[in-house]
């Protein structure tokens, strides 16, 4: 079914993001695999090309771009590239990004924005702990008054891009006996003393993407470093949680849909008794109900992103393209695994790092099942 969301400006963008990705990125993934990380040039390379401030004004150094699409089209094409190179870069202009443009002083915009659009000041996002996962009225991470400044002790775990980020937007408690109330953001830079990273942590998948711990002890900051009001930062987080959310959706079916095609071409090209192994009446079937189950879905995302994009997608239609698009990408691949037989299961082959990537993405931006609790909880549950 033809996708009828974007314009002539946003496919001549795709074009430019496909581009991009295909002569400066997709050649090189294998050196991000082994470095855990993403280089710096890449950072660089894309602020060059406007495509890390879509959403930052344009007389602070971004694109001003004003329309979500844009950066929904940039989202899909870096997911057909590698999942853990959409999940980077969208925690730094999609996710982290508009804290600081809604809700940053001008100074604080001055300081930051410019080199946040060049790609020279890279984002990141604090607010998992250890002991919390997706309660993040629970986090244990604390800031107290001392003098005209605040000392923060605590830590930070599962933190993308956290072994590289020169920025890190963190939710920490500043009124423990206001509960949720009680929590305040903070921009963390990484030169402050008492701030520290630990390894790059092991995952299963997403490999690319530079995952740390970080540890605060006495890291002091000024006012200066308050991102918004203080006591508000649970709301700030909760007003952001629908574009997250609507960013990970993307980029769960996108990734799907790009592996999906590769599975189909697979089918048609390999050989079993004597003809294509799609043509088997199994496979045949299978793929039809997968190529469907994709189309289907992402029509539901694409009206979600032109809801955002017109300012009226409510937090709980956020997290029903969450859950459901991460449960279909899931599902999809693992039948794609099994499409290509024992190649499926050897590193080699994208399905199979495809396939460990996609496992994270029901659990993260608040697991499917927290998300199944908020649409309950809408229906009166």
């Amino acid at each position: 079914m033809d996708r009828t969301i974007y314009s002539d400006d946003h496919e001549t963008f795709r074009e430019t993001c496909a581009g991009f990705l295909a002569k400066k990125v997709a050649p090189h993934i294998e050196s991000y695999i082994e470095d855990k990380a993403l280089p710096r040039d890449f950072w660089l390379q894309a602020g060059e090309m406007g495509l890390l401030g879509l959403e930052i004004p344009d007389d602070l150094g971004g694109a001003g771009a004003e329309d979500f699409r844009f950066n929904a089209v940039w989202a899909e094409e870096l997911s057909k590239v590698s999942a853990a190179l959409a999940s980077c870069v969208g925690i730094h202009s999609d996710i982290t990004a508009p804290y600081l443009v809604d809700l940053g002083t001008d100074e604080q915009k001055k300081r930051w924005l410019p080199k946040v659009a060049t790609g020279e000041t890279l984002l990141a996002i604090g607010m998992t702990e250890p002991s919390g996962g997706s309660d993040l009225a629970a986090l244990k991470t604390t800031a107290v008054r001392d003098g005209d400044g605040w000392v923060i002790n605590g830590s930070k775990t599962f933190i993308t891009n956290g072994f590289s980020a020169d920025l890190v937007v963190t939710a920490v408690r500043t009124s423990p006996e206001k509960g949720a109330k009680g929590i305040t953001l903070f921009g963390i830079e990484a030169g402050d003393e008492g701030f520290s990273r630990g390894r790059k942590l092991d995952k299963v998948g997403q490999t690319e993407s530079d995952t740390a711990e970080l540890f605060f002890e006495d890291v002091r900051v000024g006012d200066d470093r308050v991102i918004g009001e203080v006591d508000r930062g649970f709301i700030y987080m909760m007003e952001r949680l629908p574009q997250e959310r609507l960013s990970c959706a993307i980029s769960n079916v996108a990734h799907a849909k790009q592996i999906l095609a590769e599975t189909i071409q697979y089918a048609h090209d390999r050989k079993a008794f004597g003809q294509s192994i799609g043509s088997l009446q199994w496979n045949k079937f299978l793929i039809a109900e997968l190529v469907t189950q994709i189309e289907v879905t992402e029509a539901y995302i694409d009206a979600a992103v032109v809801a955002h994009a017109e300012g009226r997608l409510t937090a709980i239609d956020a997290a029903k393209a969450k859950w459901w698009s991460s449960d279909v990408q899931n599902k999809v691949l693992d039948h794609c695994v099994q499409l290509h037989g024992g190649y499926g299961f050897m590193n080699e082959y994208r399905v199979a790092r495809a396939w460990r990537d996609a496992r994270v993405t029901r659990i993260w931006a608040g697991s499917n099942e927290i998300m199944k609790e908020l649409i309950g909880r809408d229906l009166g549950f």
